[in-house]
């Protein structure tokens, strides 16, 4: 037999087996490395940013409904002023006699 052809003749698995676990190992320390660097820095990156978002936008509606409010008070306070004074001027007529304050017609 010759010699060279006995050296092609060996069997090339066992090492393409270990170069296959190799692969897998970086691979999985690889995705192991990039979710507790990357990806988890990425994602508290993604809730601080959701943080800062709520935050303005719980302001910017605390401030709306605070001027609602303010301004509904205002609002209350004038009709109540006016009905206040009505009744007020409806009771003084019907403290001086007047019978058309009450509501009351004559004929009945």
């Amino acid at each position: 037999m010759d010699v060279v052809g006995k050296a092609l003749d060996r069997d090339l698995a066992p090492g393409e087996q270990v170069d296959a676990v190799l692969d897998h190992f970086i691979e999985v320390r690889d995705r192991q490395r990039r979710k507790e660097e990357g990806e988890r820095a990425e994602a508290e990156a993604w809730v601080e940013s959701t943080r800062r978002y709520n935050a303005v936008r719980d302001a910017k509606l605390r401030d709306a409904w605070c001027e609602y409010h303010q301004e509904q008070a205002e609002r209350h306070k004038a009709l109540l002023a006016d009905l206040v004074r009505h009744h007020e001027a409806q009771a003084k007529k019907l403290m001086n006699g007047s019978s058309e304050a009450s509501g009351a017609t004559k004929g009945a």
